[in-house]
């Protein structure tokens, strides 16, 4: 049980990268943490040096959120640690092959961590931060949910559900007190990029972030309140103008007849 008055907060895919950085800084703001990742003995690393340094307290967790008992087990603990006030969604894996090159049994482990394991955390977290009145839950999705043609195809998908996951979300439950973001990072400094098959010393410097400036700006966004972050984006009116096309359609998108340009012409 957190002693911290802003409660808990469970950071999965938490033993490095974006995920330990998340760790850093929230505890740093007061939360007390729930470490999730596989590797137990760099959670424990991290935990004591974040401990040391905040004076919070923090738990470790470890679990392959791809195994189904695993995720059970974090699931009940969203469910009924009422200290857990906020859950980052950071769990993940990528791919950089095109989508034909591409082992399909990865795609489908990539489905499983990227897409079930988020989706199922969040069901076993939302309900309970709407009982006591008030909740955050953070889904680290990419610019590859509105890129579908940036890198593989299936990563895309995976991560344009989580977008628009964290989009209904928003739509059903923000007058119930749950706050949502989605953060849309581009090319970022972690490891991600060697496990996905492209190292980022490959890529272009003046596309990638360092995680660090990452987090912060989405904790920024956060903090002022948005719904959707997209961190390396310069214009947000950019942002805001797909969002008003997308929003504009929404009335046209279901009626009885066909659009004109799809009428069979008359017979003559």
């Amino acid at each position: 049980m957190s002693l911290s008055p802003l409660g808990t907060a469970l950071i999965t895919g938490a033993s490095s990268g974006i995920g330990a950085i998340y760790a850093d800084r929230l505890a740093a703001r007061g939360h007390d943490l729930i470490l999730v990742a596989r590797n137990r003995g760099k959670l424990a690393g991290l935990a004591a040096q974040i401990a040391d340094r905040t004076g919070r307290s923090v738990e470790v967790v470890a679990a392959d959120l791809g195994d189904k008992a695993d995720l059970r087990a974090v699931e009940r603990m969203l469910a009924t640690d009422a200290s857990i006030t906020t859950l980052v969604n950071n769990a993940g894996v990528g791919a950089t092959a095109p989508l034909l090159a591409a082992d399909v049994d990865a795609m489908e482990r990539m489905i499983d961590l990227d897409v079930t394991a988020l989706m199922r955390l969040t069901y076993a977290a939302a309900p309970a931060f709407m009982a006591r009145g008030h909740g955050t839950i953070v889904n680290i999705a990419s610019i590859v949910a509105i890129g579908p043609e940036i890198l593989n195809g299936v990563y895309g998908g995976a991560k344009a559900f989580v977008l628009a996951l964290t989009q209904s979300l928003h739509h059903e439950l923000a007058s119930k007190g749950l706050r949502v973001q989605a953060v849309l990072p581009g090319a970022t400094a972690t490891d991600f990029w060697g496990v996905a098959g492209t190292p980022v010393e490959h890529l272009p410097g003046e596309i990638v972030m360092p995680a660090d400036v990452m987090v912060d700006a989405a904790l920024a966004g956060l903090d002022i309140g948005e719904l959707v972050t997209i961190p390396a984006l310069p214009d947000a009116a950019q942002w805001q103008a797909y969002e008003a096309a997308r929003q504009a359609m929404l009335p046209n998108l279901s009626r009885s007849e066909p659009a004109a340009r799809y009428r069979a012409a008359p017979a003559v």
